[in-house]
């Protein structure tokens, strides 16, 4: 059956162009496409996609607010953001919103695929730019967040330095001999400690205070 994909874009002749490319990748099924982000809702509700490939400037509700109202919803929905900005004032909505990667639209083609396999399956996949940003974002928190990495014990520590590398809880079960169960706790108790919404600002922090 392959990955469940719903393409949003509002340029017909961009998703006309991912769904030709998509459907020719076996891991992939195309269910959907939507021009804005009211036709993505709802979409997702009538679909039920495994991943969204969700661009952010469009009309009538744009990517963003699309993000948040499906992830509102249906949680266990990916968001792909593609898109051509790379700059801080929509990275970091996007991720905010519970967008689970972030690409641009220059990205190689096998990338692109790589990276909707990647986030279905629970990984992080952010465009080198894109992190670059990030970390510029998060170094202006300031000292609070490194007194906050202190509240984690060892374990905890080590499970946020595997999800920092894009494993998901089964690769991070496997790497620290855990069970897949004691891992879910481990993540849930440190998105709590470091007041984070989701495994993808988990990496971003790991990186800049773990110092991987």
């Amino acid at each position: 059956m392959g990955i469940k994909v719903l393409i949003v874009d509002d340029h017909h002749v961009v998703r006309r162009g991912l769904v030709f490319f998509l459907n020719t990748q076996k891991e992939i099924n195309v269910v959907g496409e939507a021009a804005n982000g009211e036709e993505a809702v709802k979409q997702v509700k009538e679909l039920q996609p495994d991943v969204v490939l969700m661009d952010l400037v469009m009309p009538v509700m744009d990517g963003v607010e699309a993000t948040k109202k499906i992830k509102e919803i249906f949680p266990h929905v990916k968001i792909l953001i593609l898109t051509s900005f790379s700059d801080v004032d929509h990275v970091i909505p996007a991720i905010r919103a519970g967008a689970s990667g972030y690409q641009l639209k220059d990205v190689e083609p096998d990338q692109l695929v790589q990276a909707i396999i990647s986030v279905y399956r629970g990984e992080n996949q952010l465009h080198p730019k894109i992190t670059a940003h990030l970390m510029t974002h998060l170094s202006k928190g300031g000292g609070r967040e490194e007194q906050l990495i202190e509240t984690l014990t060892k374990r905890e520590k080590e499970v946020l330095a595997e999800i920092a590398k894009g494993k998901s809880n089964k690769e991070i079960a496997a790497a620290l001999m855990i069970t897949e169960k004691t891992v879910k706790t481990h993540v849930s108790n440190i998105l709590a400690k470091l007041n984070l919404a989701d495994r993808t600002q988990a990496a971003l922090y790991a990186v800049k205070h773990l110092r991987l």
